[in-house]
């Protein structure tokens, strides 16, 4: 099996705000390499590295990964441009929000149906069914917080949000729809203090009592040996977030084995599992891409299709 290649790929506010071409990527890709977006988190990475290794598997193509893509719309801008012709890792409320700037929705396969279609007509891209689980935003406490404050809802938050230092994901803090302006409404208060943080930090800061509440991902495996405790969304706020891969259809037409790989992936990730192989990368310190490897070789690579 030839190597991965892995581009990381540090990204401001200039290649956010760009319509060209993200600067170094079309020239490092030949027309037998396949380029896929992994992300900023390890799960995106660790899907990044799941769909390059079976297409490596079950295809004569070679793959790059161009992680540290910070923001879903630069991801988004990086599949336009032609710098990548695969996404491993979107989120049906997320893409719902940011990409395609409609209202929340609520229902799981409602929101599916509607990137599926809309991705096609606007952008003439498809989006693959889900790998199996939703990685939801979820607000996180340690035990003693919530303890202190009874806290057990995010309602609960309400009547101490002027006392606690809440950190949250940057891009969260701004989006509309399922971000930080549409919660304030829906929940009719705003925290007086909440930091901007990259998504990967906001585990640690809350453990370590620099933050008093964080905004996470429900899958992350750092909520479990942190011992931290999640509230629940009792207004039911944040939208479906089910997790699948994208790709252009240029891409699709060129390489038709690429439907069946995904196919293949489809309802193979549970939410348990997914957190077992963030939790290998953040708290055992593997690789994101060789815990992808040792995740699909125990799987035999699903060569017997999917496991729905």
């Amino acid at each position: 099996m030839r190597k991965i290649k892995t581009s990381l790929i540090v990204l401001g506010t200039l290649f956010f705000l760009s319509a060209c071409s993200l600067p170094g990527l079309k020239t490092s890709r030949n027309a037998n390499t396949i380029a896929i977006t992994g992300g900023i988190t390890t799960e995106a990475q660790i899907l990044g590295s799941i769909v390059a290794e079976m297409i490596e598997h079950y295809t004569d193509k070679e793959t790059t990964i161009i992680n540290n893509l910070g923001t879903t719309n630069i991801n988004h801008q990086a599949m336009l441009n032609g710098d990548a012709q695969i996404s491993a890792a979107r989120y049906t409320g997320t893409d719902v929000a940011s990409t395609l700037q409609l209202d929340p929705i609520t229902d799981p396969k409602a929101a599916f149906d509607t990137v599926k279609r809309e991705f096609a007509s606007r952008f003439d891209q498809t989006w693959f069914p889900s790998y199996g689980f939703e990685n939801s935003y979820v607000f996180l406490v340690r035990e003693d917080t919530a303890k202190k404050f009874n806290l057990k809802t995010v309602s609960d938050l309400a009547d101490v949000a002027d006392q606690l230092v809440i950190g949250a994901d940057r891009a969260w803090m701004t989006r509309e729809g399922d971000g930080y302006p549409g919660f304030t409404k829906a929940y009719g208060f705003s925290f007086a203090s909440i930091l901007p943080m990259q998504i990967g930090l906001v585990y640690d800061a809350v453990a370590t009592g620099h933050m008093d509440v964080v905004l996470g991902y429900s899958t992350d495996g750092r909520i479990t040996s942190n011992q931290l405790v999640m509230l629940e969304d009792d207004r039911h706020f944040f939208p479906p977030y089910d997790a699948s891969p994208v790709a252009t259809n240029a891409i699709l037409e060129q390489v038709p084995e690429l439907t069946e790989i995904f196919a293949r992936l489809e309802k193979t990730i549970d939410t348990t599992t997914m957190q077992q192989l963030n939790a290998k990368a953040d708290n055992e310190l593997l690789e994101p891409s060789i815990v992808a490897k040792q995740f699909l070789e125990v799987h035999d690579y699903f060569e017997g299709g999917t496991t729905k």
